[in-house]
């Protein structure tokens, strides 16, 4: 005889709404929304095309560093040194532009090659001699300024540079599209297309998640994380090369402020979509939330400073809560 089978009532139960589950994946969107909402409330030039576009070509340098950035996080590595490379990609396309006079292409590989080197070093400073990545890139900052500080004496490339050059910043694709919001979604595209559907992608989510069980499992790891890190000062050199563009010389400091923007950005983006992870549409949420506020808040008439003092907030508010909830560990 057929034993009687038991019933549990709460498996046919309805499942009650979970809210905190909600927040925690559609929070920072959510964040998001609320913010371009009290802006646009609080001045009718901040939705307007024109802004919009203005804040999207601004955001378009943090959005290709970041998205670099991403990548090293997602493997379980910092890097610190993604301002630095920035500079000194930027400096060197200058010079190689204005000084030894290459082309166009071929200044920009040089100023790319860069980070890649400086990705390359301190994956074998991380992988080899097992220093921590926030050790090993923080000192390789004042390394890569040295260096920078060495080609130009610390003054900055002023000089023409081909009109070519300058579409990067000032271009348009059909006439409509700013060059720079094309770079960066093509760059962000890349990116998460990288990471999300290739087996190096996998090798390097696997191991940001778990080093030991990657290991076990057949990754090799350590080629996982150097590649991340190479790709992270790589995504650095190339925002260094647009910032020139942008700007029309090389300036020894200029990408020296995207390293706090590009933190920023990727820990906000890991309180989105899949808490606990850095992901490149989560850092594309942050780097927005970062444009907006800077914009909205310039509009509005806002103090300088108040502007300084609300990235810094935001940051702790996005680190602490990553910390908090056991998603960020600064030493493995």
């Amino acid at each position: 005889m057929a034993a009687k089978r038991s019933e549990d009532p709460a498996a046919h139960a309805p499942r009650s709404f979970d809210f905190s589950h909600l927040a925690s994946r559609w929070g920072t969107v959510a964040a998001a929304v609320i913010i371009f909402i009290a802006f646009a409330l609080g001045t009718d030039r901040f939705v307007s095309i024109d802004n919009i576009s203005n804040v999207l070509v601004q955001i378009s340098v943090l959005m290709v560093i970041s998205s670099g950035l991403t990548v090293a996080v997602a493997s379980g590595e910092f890097d610190l040194s993604i301002g630095q490379a920035a500079s000194l990609a930027g400096v060197l396309v200058a010079g190689m532009l204005v000084l030894a006079h290459l082309p166009v292409p071929l200044a920009i590989a040089v100023a790319i090659v860069s980070g890649v080197v400086i990705g390359l070093v301190n994956g074998l400073l991380v992988t080899m001699l097992r220093i921590p990545s926030l050790i090993a890139t923080l000192a390789m900052g004042p390394i890569a300024l040295g260096v920078n500080y060495a080609y130009t004496g610390g003054d900055s490339i002023y000089a023409q540079m081909p009109d070519s050059f300058y579409a990067i910043a000032k271009g348009t694709v059909f006439g409509v599209i700013p060059m720079p919001i094309v770079i960066a979604l093509v760059t962000v595209f890349v990116f998460y297309v990288l990471l999300n559907r290739t087996r190096l992608g996998r090798s390097v989510i696997a191991t940001g998640a778990n080093i030991q069980a990657a290991r076990l499992s057949g990754i090799k790891v350590n080629r996982a994380r150097v590649t991340a890190l190479v790709l992270s000062a790589a995504g650095a050199a190339l925002g260094g090369v647009m910032l020139t563009a942008r700007l029309g010389t090389g300036q020894s400091g200029a990408g020296d402020a995207y390293l706090m923007d590009s933190l920023t950005a990727v820990f906000l983006g890991m309180t989105a979509f899949k808490p606990g992870r850095a992901t490149i549409q989560g850092t594309l949420v942050g780097v927005v939330i970062i444009g907006m506020l800077d914009n909205g808040l310039n509009l509005i008439g806002a103090p300088f400073y108040l502007q300084n003092i609300v990235r810094g907030i935001v940051m702790i508010a996005a680190v602490g809560l990553a910390v908090l909830r056991g998603e960020i560990r600064f030493f493995r």
